[in-house]
């Protein structure tokens, strides 16, 4: 713990202007970053009593070993230049929303020669347009699978898309209706992009005009006495009431906004969005986060506004945006939207009216949504700290082990030999953090060495970190250059437990590796599979566990994901390995000219047999290529004769074979 007056800024030294600054720990790790109008003013009071501070302040800046600043001109390039430095650095002391979902959208790929309309999670792209997000997948489906009687806008994938192109014949959609068929030419491109548009238009919210054109076609049928023209309008007509029925009017000015809502408590915070576009809700989501740093509802909603429309440019940001609280830096963050949107954004607190109602709904879910996270958590919470705590009781360790590392060893017969590194923290599953090997000190089956060399590897790459942040010297007395980025590294965090797939062999080799790196702060136990006993290094006897303890249930949950995550990546390794021909051995040549070699000879057998003179004749195969392939397929040794199962014939002749696969019958290279 750093005592905050060793690195405080001398009287004067901070200039009293707008700007970002970074708290950093003694590793040069960045662990908080800020913005203030005056950069004088807010430091100073980092560096009050600690007795001042409120706790969470407090534990930051006595975390802290050291401060630094960036001066801007104005407050928009504060907030702008605090927002890229969180997104970048992910400080531990900074809020940050987590979503408790990824929300769907209903997107439209305008950037398509043939615009298509899908279901679209993850980050947004350029050239798309999107509506929603919405609570649920279906719920788009069933909105599309309304409109789509309308608007027939493409919905298959690029693969059926192109498939129905080269039989000329379209999908089901294409025969009953939903679909224009611009597959087969049904439509031109520049007709199925008008109707992908007024599918666009129809969600953006206007729906009136559309309607009215819809009702008056449909009378001029009836008149015409063309019925069946007439019903069919009809019916479209009540499919897209149907589709807005779906979203109800909430505000009766067609307003387009975002209303933010907050609920709280000293611990956490939860937050909850409604999109309303044209009057109508089309999308919600929420948020929740621990309150790492003492922060009131002003500064959640700022964090929030960050958050959501850090990357969002245009219409994504609507022209109204209603709070429950103004953030410090109003005028600054309307203009911030202001330059993302295009135009004039107001932000506000909604006072009287169907949007301070409606504000009212959205803090009621906002309330709710932090309920169920902490009915959820509670549970959960215990469940893990009780598992810990008997896994530091079993292994006699000092503490509970909030970073558990567990290794695991996978081949089939001693061939493509790898490993995995899965992390859990706090109990729960950090995938970010898994890492795999492949075993590259020897070639066959022997898990006690190839444990050894894993362990080795991965600590060796600890110390390596330690070694560039100047937390470690292999010599007395030598300091390293510090990093100044401070962005997390992949290998930087120690774990508190190492697990391994296996008994004492395996736990042996693991101690070893680290005594040898002289670490000697991390556990090791191993997990054997048999009786699920657990051994530890230099005993005898193994330490059982009761099989309901919680402990030996995240022990097992643990050794079962490193075994999932090396079958997986040997797996992968075994198919690559298998799939590949003796062509994929030669340096330089591309797929295309691997296809155009096979397709010109027929096989590798009689590409085999060519000569160089010949191979040359390839279009984009020059000489020096050709005598590379000569001298590879020379190498590469051929399989025996193919035959036919069921009457004992050889097979004389190869069939043609393709150039990324195995193309000789028995040859894996």
């Amino acid at each position: 713990m750093a005592d905050p007056s060793s690195y405080r800024p001398a009287p004067g030294q901070v200039p009293d202007s707008p700007g970002v600054y970074k708290f950093r720990d003694e590793h040069r790790r960045v662990i908080y970053v800020g913005k203030a109008k005056s950069l004088r003013q807010r430091l100073a009071s980092y560096f009050q009593d600690l007795a001042g501070l409120h706790p969470r302040t407090a534990t930051m800046v006595t975390t802290a070993a050291s401060v630094e600043w960036t001066v801007v001109s104005t407050e928009v390039e504060a907030l702008q230049l605090e927002y890229s430095w969180i997104k970048e650095f992910d400080p531990r002391f900074n809020v940050k929303y987590r979503d408790d979902k990824s929300y769907p959208s209903l997107a439209v790929t305008m950037n398509e020669e043939y615009p298509r309309v899908q279901v679209m999670r993850g980050p947004k792209k350029k050239g798309v347009r999107y509506f929603g997000p919405y609570g649920q997948a279906w719920a788009i489906r069933e909105t599309v699978d309304l409109m789509l009687r309308v608007f027939p806008v493409r919905t298959c994938s690029a693969g059926v898309f192109k498939r129905s192109a080269q039989i000329g014949r379209p999908c089901l959609l294409g025969y009953i209706g939903k679909c224009a068929a611009p597959c087969v030419g049904r439509v031109t491109p520049d007709e199925h992009r008008e109707l992908a548009e007024d599918f666009c238009d129809f969600m953006a919210g206007r729906t009136g005009t559309y309607l009215t054109r819809l009702e008056q076609q449909m009378h001029e049928a009836a008149e015409d006495m063309e019925y069946e023209k007439a019903a069919r309008l009809r019916d479209d007509i009540g499919a897209l009431r149907r589709a807005m029925e779906k979203n109800a009017v909430v505000l009766a000015d067609a307003t387009d906004a975002d209303l933010f809502a907050v609920a709280e408590d000293e611990l956490e915070a939860a937050v909850q969005i409604f999109h309303v576009r044209g009057g109508r809700v089309r999308g919600q989501r929420g948020w929740v986060t621990d309150k790492v740093e003492a922060v009131d509802t002003a500064g959640l909603v700022e964090h929030a506004l960050q958050q959501l429309y850090g990357e969002e440019t245009g219409e994504a940001v609507p022209k109204e945006v209603l709070v429950p609280a103004l953030p410090e830096d109003t005028p600054a963050l309307s203009q911030w939207l202001a330059e993302r949107r295009g135009s004039q954004v107001s932000l506000r607190i909604p006072q009287r009216g169907d949007k301070k109602a409606l504000m009212e709904t959205v803090h009621r879910n906002a309330q709710q949504s932090l309920l169920l996270h902490k009915t959820k958590r509670a549970a959960d919470l215990t469940t893990r700290s009780r598992a810990l705590e008997e896994i530091a009781e079993a292994l006699e360790l000092d503490g509970a082990p909030l970073r558990i590392e567990c290794f695991d060893i996978s081949h089939l017969q001693g061939d493509d030999v790898v490993a995995s590194m899965v992390v859990f923290e706090d109990g729960l599953a950090r995938k970010g953090e898994y890492r795999r090997f492949q075993i590259k000190s020897f070639e066959g089956q022997d898990d006690v060495r190839s444990m050894h060399e894993v362990i080795s590897r991965r600590f060796r790459r600890y110390l390596q970190e330690k070694l560039k942040t100047g937390e470690w010297s292999p010599e007395s007395g030598e300091v390293a250059e510090a990093e100044e980025d401070g962005r997390p590294k992949r290998f930087a965090y120690p774990p508190q437990l190492v697990v391994v797939d296996g008994g004492q062999p395996q736990v042996a080799a693991a101690k070893r590796a680290l005594e040898e790196l002289g670490i000697d702060d991390v556990a090791v136990c191993g997990l054997a599979k048999r009786l699920e006993e657990v051994w530890l290094p230099g005993e005898d006897d193994p330490v059982v566990l009761p099989r309901t303890s919680e402990g030996l249930y995240l022990l097992q949950r643990v050794r079962d994901e490193a075994h999932r995550f090396a079958i997986q990546y040997q797996r992968a390794k075994r198919g690559k390995r298998l799939k590949s021909g003796p062509l994929d051995e030669v340096a330089g040549l591309g797929e295309s000219r691997k296809l155009a070699l096979v397709k010109h000879f027929g096989s590798v057998k009689k590409l085999r047999q060519a000569t160089i003179d010949q191979i040359c004749e390839v279009p984009g195969i020059g000489r020096k290529t050709a005598e590379t392939v000569a001298a590879a397929l020379a190498q590469a040794v051929p399989a025996g004769p193919a035959v036919n199962t069921a009457t004992g014939e050889i097979i004389e002749d190869e069939a043609p074979a393709t150039a990324g696969a195995a193309s000789e019958r028995g040859t894996g290279q």
